[in-house]
């Protein structure tokens, strides 16, 4: 093999698993897959939350961090919180729910 050939296989491997231990996710930070993953739950949970007339989704924010979704926000009632917990633990991909959500 040529030894510019050689240098480019490798430039090649290096850049392959640099982009590769770049995409990985660590304890505070997602990949890139989770990323999207988590987008979508978010997504359906604000949809959920949406479908519910009980519930203002504008008084809701969602967040979610590798399957757990945080909510917050200002609700009206103990009774309003509590079914927003409800409604977004029967989302597909939740792995649990956290209510920082204040009564106003």
């Amino acid at each position: 093999m040529k030894p510019i050939s050689k240098f480019l296989s490798a430039a090649f491997v290096a850049v392959a698993l640099l982009s590769a231990v770049g995409c990985s996710s660590t304890a505070k930070q997602e990949g890139t897959g989770e990323y999207i993953d988590d987008s979508v739950i978010t997504t359906k949970v604000k949809a959920a939350i949406l479908d519910e007339p009980t519930l203002k989704v504008a008084e809701i924010n969602v967040e979610t961090f590798k399957g757990t979704v945080q909510l917050s926000g200002f609700v009206s009632s103990p009774t309003a919180a509590a079914k927003a917990v409800q409604v977004t633990r029967t989302v597909k991909g939740v792995k649990s729910v956290k209510n920082d959500m204040q009564i106003k």
